[in-house]
């Protein structure tokens, strides 16, 4: 087998218009990365349409993060094993009917069924369409340029699922979050086939079908873990059995990899440093902007009382600079290194979450909050093409799905993670600020201020990791 360090052969171009085609990708992970966050500010709404509570609302989210989360690896090496270009049409289809099926829900289990098939629909599309990008940008130069794209929309595309929620569900109501993915999702199913080539022949033999359930069931268990805490708290049986489930499971998978003539994910994948330092920044960038844009658009919310509309236009500027520095980031890398640029992003990010947490819970938002989402847009533009660049370095078409699948399963599992983890403190903290006689206002501000300081821990340790990790 190809090691991950070794130079992918050369082969046909897979497009004579490259550009493009990674905009018809791009577009794709957006709607992938979007509909993480972008139903948040539906839910109120949602829930009095379809006569939801607020533990039934919690899987509108859990629903679609465990498909996603738990089919990623598979998804990724389904895409190397029958080929990138036509499992991503397959992920994309699927995306697109359960979106529109969600749109037409009219009852609460058929809107979580429709989630979930999104979420499977996703794991498919997501790994296969960031292969395809490192097909067809070989070269270091034009890759990181290419990768400076991708990475800005996955930050994007969370800040945009605020703004866009926010929006569409104050303008055409809630079922719009959902339908806005039909007409997009058909875009690219027309334009990928004739910008990019069939898949060549691809391996031959069995799947290793084992290694798939034991990892699906290890990370389905660790991302319902997570799920649970958030909803039950961290010393109910549920969450406990399911940890221990998830740590039973994934040692299983361990073992099962090491013997396999084939296996799902040849453990040798982590040999590239980049690679592997690439998904531990990730998984921890996951936990933070998941938890940080939950949290602001509560905030935004409950405490300073904005409207959807308002709390989603408040995005703007955050979204802004994600895109500028996103897109000026692939030339500093190419000079400075990215891990030099990793760094400093990560430290911007901080700065601007720290700054954040000092808002009062009468905030203005040109004086209080401009400043700090600036910066953290700053900071999340730089991050994640930086990241994402490290992740796939070295990485040769034959492992191309499997290093996708890797990461986006990191930015998953992190995202659960952060998000049960950093808002079981946010609501300790203003549980703790009640109980002292704070006002409602100033109890969720005290909490969120916790969250967005812990988002920040969890940036700096970020940092400090890549500063010492070995080449």
């Amino acid at each position: 087998m190809t090691t991950l360090t070794q130079a992918a052969p050369r082969t046909a171009p897979r497009s004579t218009r490259r550009w493009l085609a990674l905009s018809i990708l791009a577009l794709a992970q957006f709607l992938v990365v979007l509909d993480a966050s972008i139903v948040n500010i539906a839910l109120p709404v949602l829930g009095r349409r379809l006569g939801m509570d607020t533990l039934a609302l919690a899987w509108v989210i859990t629903a679609y993060v465990l498909a996603f989360g738990g089919l990623l690896l598979l998804g990724g090496r389904l895409a190397d094993r029958y080929g990138h270009r036509r499992v991503f049409l397959i992920g994309t289809a699927g995306f697109v009917a359960a979106s529109a099926l969600a749109g037409l829900s009219i009852s609460s289990e058929m809107l979580l069924a429709a989630r979930a098939l999104q979420g499977v629909s996703a794991a498919l599309l997501a790994p296969a369409a960031l292969a395809l990008l490192t097909q067809l940008f070989p070269d270091g130069a034009e890759r990181t340029k290419a990768l400076g794209v991708w990475g800005a929309v996955a930050g994007i595309g969370s800040a945009a699922g605020v703004l866009l929620g926010g929006v569409l569900t104050a303008t055409l109501g809630w079922q719009s979050v959902f339908f806005v993915n039909v007409p997009v999702g058909a875009i690219v199913l027309i334009a990928i086939p004739l910008l990019i080539t069939r898949d060549g022949i691809r391996a031959q033999g069995r799947l290793d079908a084992v290694g798939a359930i034991t990892v699906t069931a290890a990370l389905v268990a660790l991302v319902g873990a997570f799920s649970a805490v958030e909803q039950l708290g961290f010393l109910h049986p549920l969450p406990l059995v399911l940890f221990v489930a998830a740590i039973a499971l994934g040692i299983a998978f361990v073992v099962i990899e090491r013997r396999s003539p084939a296996p799902l994910m040849p453990l040798s994948v982590f040999r590239n440093r980049n690679l592997a330092l690439g998904n531990v920044v990730m998984l921890l960038g996951g936990a933070a902007m998941v938890a940080l844009f939950f949290a602001l658009s509560v905030f935004m919310q409950a405490v300073l009382g904005y409207d959807a509309l308002a709390a989603g236009l408040t995005q703007l500027p955050l979204a802004g600079a994600l895109v500028l520095v996103a897109g000026a980031v692939p030339s500093v890398i190419a000079r400075l290194g990215s891990r030099p640029v990793l760094i400093g992003s990560l430290l911007v990010l901080a700065g601007g979450l720290i700054w954040l947490a000092l808002a009062p819970s009468d905030a203005v938002f040109l004086i209080h909050l401009l400043g700090p989402t600036l910066l953290i847009g700053v900071g999340l533009g730089g991050a994640f093409v930086a990241t994402t660049q490290l992740a796939v370095e070295g990485v040769d078409g034959g492992e191309a799905g499997l290093a996708g699948g890797l990461i986006n399963t990191s930015q998953q599992i992190g995202g659960a993670v952060g998000l049960a983890v950093l808002g079981t403190i946010a609501g300790l903290r203003t549980a703790a600020l009640e109980a002292g006689g704070a006002s409602t206002a100033d109890a969720l501000t005290g909490g969120f201020a916790w969250l967005f300081v812990g988002a920040a821990v969890l940036a700096v340790v970020g940092a400090g990791i890549v500063a010492i990790w070995r080449r």
